[in-house]
């Protein structure tokens, strides 16, 4: 017989996942390696070798949310319909995940950088820090476009629109946790749009 240890049979993936999910409703500080470990029933060791620190770990969960978060769409390259539609529609999905979360969880990346920025997970709070600055950025470049096609009138603020479209996303995120209705959070959401003039409908 081998005296070599049999390799680890472990889907990272998978693993990944749940550790995401365990962050997302427990937060960073309480899923230590330890209680992650044990939560994944593997030992310290095989922790380390499959994920490295748990800084790095997080990283990889932030991403996994990252890839599976309504707002993904805003980043697939120029929209193919209306700006505002676009915009309308991913705010419509954002009310309905948050709404349909019976653990009121809201967002995972803005609950972490409310628990990290400025602490002493410094780096992992600036990660957060560039995604929230990177998501507004975002929207003004999508309003940029909607300028460009007659969208919206050439002397539109779409600096101070996207500000106020990345402060609706955070505030519709952190209101979730206190209003759990879908109905309700959609009710904010389309009357801070239509608010700023970005609001269409499916039939507009």
């Amino acid at each position: 017989m081998s005296l070599l240890a049999r390799p680890l049979q472990f889907d990272r993936d998978a693993a990944v996942e749940k550790v995401m999910q365990e962050i997302w409703r427990s937060g960073y500080e309480a899923s230590s390696v330890k209680a992650i470990s044990e939560k994944l029933g593997i030992t310290r060791s095989s922790y380390y070798n499959t994920f490295g620190t748990r800084d790095d770990l997080f990283r990889a969960a932030l991403a996994a949310y990252f890839a599976q978060s309504p707002d993904r769409v805003l980043y697939e390259g120029t929209p193919a319909r209306s700006v505002r539609f676009l915009i309308s529609d991913t705010f419509r999905k954002v009310c309905a995940a948050r709404g349909r979360d019976p653990e009121a969880r809201g967002c995972l990346a803005i609950n972490s950088l409310c628990e990290l920025a400025g602490g002493p997970h410094a780096q992992l709070g600036s990660i957060l820090v560039a995604a929230v600055l990177a998501s507004a950025a975002r929207f003004e470049t999508l309003l940029e476009f909607a300028v460009a096609r007659g969208e919206l009138a050439a002397d539109t603020d779409v600096h101070g629109k996207a500000l106020a479209l990345q402060s609706l996303l955070i505030g519709i995120n952190t209101l979730s946790k206190a209003v759990r209705s879908e109905e309700e959070l959609w009710l904010a959401a389309r009357t801070s749009l239509e608010g700023l003039g970005i609001y269409e409908g499916k039939n507009a």
